[in-house]
């Protein structure tokens, strides 16, 4: 497999961003109260959406060479971060200190695969590699449905 390459053009007015990529539109924006129009989500929880559907494809990818039984996965995630840090205050880092993750695997299989497959995809994922890599706690809660 050669070098992937991903490529987006965005156009952004205000405190809203229309991005396209291969023909699909993401739409971020902010609320009302923070200066926007509310078309979209905003960036960091786009940030966390992105987070998760890597996860969920890397699972997809992962479940397949371990041939688990992989029947959907429902996440819900928690950022945290300090707002000075974006704010302009100095020292406080602008970006997530930590994120949880919690998925709901629905699957036939053991705990003990089911943790060999979280793992796996922990350490697969691009965007959760990412994470790791910028210093942000990361805490994976998988269990089954």
């Amino acid at each position: 497999m050669g070098k992937m390459n991903e490529k987006i053009t965005a156009v952004s007015k205000g405190m809203n961003t229309e991005g396209k990529s291969h023909g699909h539109t993401v739409v971020i924006d902010e609320p009302a109260n923070m200066g926007g129009t509310d078309e979209g989500a905003n960036p960091l929880a786009t940030l966390l959406v992105s987070l998760v559907g890597c996860e969920n494809a890397i699972a997809n990818f992962v479940a397949k060479e371990m041939e688990f039984d992989l029947q959907g996965i429902d996440f819900e995630v928690n950022g945290e971060l300090d707002p000075r840090g974006m704010m302009g205050e100095e020292g406080v880092r602008p970006y997530f200190q930590k994120i949880t993750v919690n998925a709901t695997v629905h699957t036939s299989e053991s705990e003990e695969r089911l943790n060999e497959l979280q793992e796996k995809v922990d350490q697969r994922c691009p965007v959760y590699t990412t994470m790791v890599a910028a210093d942000v706690e990361m805490i994976p809660n998988w269990v089954k449905a």
